[in-house]
């Protein structure tokens, strides 16, 4: 019997079904039918079957190209749109004139002078204005008949013709070449060699941090704890729980207080050896009793919970972390965790890195990794989590291995009590406080254990503002402290070995000479080369290399890739804020001393707030159950909060946007392509930043 063709009747699908779906509401979906096995079989007359599946391909092929069709204008729609907001956006930004210079009148205004404020965005205008006019006469030039197809600019006609020949612009433009090729391309081209000399070497560290980082992974490294130690934990019986203090620090952070106090007080560990101190210096008398409120519903639960308010806020973190421990019963615990407001450890942190101290007299620290509940909130904090990221997998895990040495990273850390003694306990000296600590007990000869699979959920913020301050923090307080821990670091009895990599390595080129390249060689060198072509900067160096960078630096976070090209974009704008940054921590200028509580969203509380509303309370898991009172308070607070916070212009960043943009235009004229793209994409990233459309969008 012969194959039957009759694929169009109803009830006889044997093909696959092809189901296209439209994601416009306007458009309606339709199903499409796969041909069968049979379908593909030769018929015996040209006009039989055969010609009828032809002519329903032809169908099905239209159908799909008018689909296709419908999606890519529905995707112009959205660009158009998203076009449309982005204008509109940009509009109410200019219109409420709200800048980095206004003085803010919450408790995050900064101390910082006006005059050394001002004084790093003055001379970028200076470079703009030069910039600009240069443009100008540059684009004259263009017009006149000159080329600027080599960046000699052909200086051979310049000697050679006769200056009656040429008009008075001719003669000025020859004269402004002539002092280009004698005095500025020199001093500018040394300038950006030695910066590409450090830019390699900084390229290399990173290398050799990936190549460690995968020799770890290939190997199967990682840190391992004695086998009896962990046999006593599993057994539950009381050989190894030793005495262990947690400490959670927090100020004005109303947002987070409950989560943190809720994960801590269901920590994994036998009541009687632990005591939690919530550390409190919060001046605001609402957040003091919402947070002493929390801690009593905690003990009427029987957790073993303390609150503690200092009347002389003096320190910031340091001086509160001081004041608890100079508590008399501190003596009687052997080690202290210490976990940041928003920050929730699972309940078997303390059983996963207590542990490693076991049968380990000369281990200070162990350190977990951190990961972020709203990493995927927005396009800031996907960026701060490819960095983040690489920090901990590459650099800390790296450096703990090989050197047991990093940089305490300030929360989800469990310290040796001793170890903190005999290193000279928290000081206020710094802004880095963590990092103090580290380096001081490095130099006294513990060792640093640092756990990649142990993980403590935390929050990243969300608005450039706030990630703004903290990155300023972060950049300043490293260069106070090397001021300040050289001669020790000299005098240290420790190796030769130990000694350069923290002056070298640690200090001078991750948190020096890497901020200082990437401002001057890609923000003010790159540009200023397009109006001085004598002085030139290879493709490798603008794109080849940071490229390869990048590409390095996002492996960690492997679903990060689509966002290279913003990454790489935005590293080299977030230059200007870490440049500036670090010069005040060098020289100790205004701004060095500014500590800024990092501003927090409460969003990894939203969860718990809701399962306590849809579940039974239940022991084990549970935060305290808010009160509907003070719900209602809390979030008129909020509204009332929300309606202060908007957006900013950013004076800095916009300066060298148009500093940018007006050298990607100079270099049109000399038709270099790579240097313009880069010019041009950094610009429009420097605009956005500046115009604050990054990040959380307020108004």
């Amino acid at each position: 019997m012969s194959p039957s063709f009759d694929w169009w009747a109803k009830g006889s699908h044997k093909g696959t079904p092809v189901v296209v779906k439209m994601e416009n509401p306007n458009w309606s979906m339709v199903e499409l039918e796969g041909p069968s096995e049979d379908d593909f079989l030769t018929g015996n007359t040209p006009t039989g079957p055969r010609e009828k599946a032809r002519g329903k391909n032809a169908k099905q092929l239209t159908w799909v190209l008018l689909l296709k069709a419908h999606r890519a204008a529905g995707c112009l729609t959205s660009i158009a749109s998203a076009l449309v907001s982005l204008g509109s956006a940009i509009r109410r930004r200019v219109a409420s004139g709200r800048t980095d210079t206004d003085n803010e009148t919450d408790n995050t205004s900064s101390n910082e002078n006006n005059t050394v404020k001002t004084r790093f965005y003055n001379c970028i205008k200076v470079f703009l204005w030069l910039s600009l006019l240069l443009l100008g006469f540059e684009i004259a030039a263009y017009f006149k008949g000159w080329h600027f197809g080599a960046p000699n600019l052909q200086l051979q006609y310049i000697f050679t013709a006769p200056f009656g020949v040429r008009d008075f612009f001719d003669g000025l433009y020859s004269r402004w070449v002539l002092i280009r090729v004698e005095y500025l391309a020199p001093p500018l081209q040394f300038l950006a060699n030695f910066c590409i000399i450090l830019f390699l070497i900084q390229s290399i560290d990173r290398l050799v941090l990936c190549f460690g980082c995968f020799w770890i992974r290939f190997k199967k490294i990682k840190p391992i704890p004695k086998l009896d130690a962990v046999a006593d934990l599993e057994s539950g019986e009381d050989v190894f729980f030793p005495m262990v203090l947690v400490q959670i620090p927090m100020c004005n952070e109303k947002e987070v207080y409950q989560q943190s106090i809720a994960a801590v007080c269901n920590l994994d560990w036998p009541k009687s050896k632990i005591l939690i101190q919530v550390l409190d210096d919060s001046d605001d008398p609402t957040t003091q009793l919402l947070i002493k409120e929390e801690v009593y519903k905690w003990q009427q639960e029987g957790a073993d919970i303390v609150y503690r308010h200092r009347v002389i806020r003096d320190g910031y973190k340091a001086g509160n972390l001081k004041s608890a421990m100079s508590c008399s019963y501190v003596k009687d615990y052997e080690f202290v965790a210490i976990f940041d407001a928003d920050f929730q450890p699972t309940p078997d942190f303390l059983k996963r890195t207590v542990p490693h101290f076991k049968d380990n007299e000369d281990v200070g620290l162990v350190q977990a990794r951190w990961s972020f509940v709203n990493k995927d909130e927005n396009l800031l904090t996907r960026l701060q989590n490819i960095n983040l990221s690489f920090h901990f997998e590459v650099e800390q895990q790296v450096n703990g291995i090989f050197i047991n040495f990093f940089g305490f990273n300030g929360t989800a850390g469990v310290w040796r009590i001793k170890a903190l003694e005999e290193s000279g306990g928290w000081l206020e000296r710094t802004t880095v406080e963590d990092m103090d600590i580290a380096v001081r007990a490095h130099l006294q000869g513990w060792k640093f254990v640092f756990l990649n699979d142990v993980e403590c959920q935390c929050e990243l913020p969300e608005s450039y503002e706030a990630y703004r301050k903290q990155q300023h923090r972060w950049h300043s307080g490293p260069m106070q402290l090397f001021r300040l821990c050289l001669p020790d670091i000299i005098r240290a009895k420790i190796s030769v070995w130990k000694k350069f990599n923290m002056i070298f390595l640690f200090f001078l080129l991750r948190k020096l000479i890497l901020p200082f390249y990437s401002f001057t060689l890609f923000c003010i060198i790159l540009p200023m080369t397009m109006f001085v072509p004598e002085a030139e900067l290879p493709a490798w160096v603008v794109c080849y290399i940071p490229a390869t960078m990048s590409f390095l630096n996002i492996l960690p976070a492997p679903k990060s890739f689509p966002f290279i090209v913003p990454y790489l974009l935005f590293e080299n704008t977030m230059s200007v804020t870490k440049f500036n940054a670090m010069i005040s921590g060098l020289f100790q200028l205004g701004s060095a001393y500014e500590w800024v509580v990092t501003k927090k969203s409460g969003r990894s509380s939203e969860g718990d707030l809701v399962s306590l509303v849809e579940k039974e309370p239940k022991h084990q898991r549970r935060g305290s159950e808010p009160n509907l009172d003070e719900m209602k308070a809390d979030l008129q607070q909020e509204q009332k909060a929300r309606k202060k916070k908007h957006n900013r212009i950013y004076t800095k960043e916009l300066a060298l946007a148009f500093l940018l943009l007006t050298a990607s235009a100079r270099s049109l004229l000399s038709a270099q392509g790579i240097h313009f793209y880069f010019l041009l994409f950094q610009g429009i990233s420097f605009l956005l930043v500046g115009l604050d459309l990054i990040g959380e969008q307020v108004v």
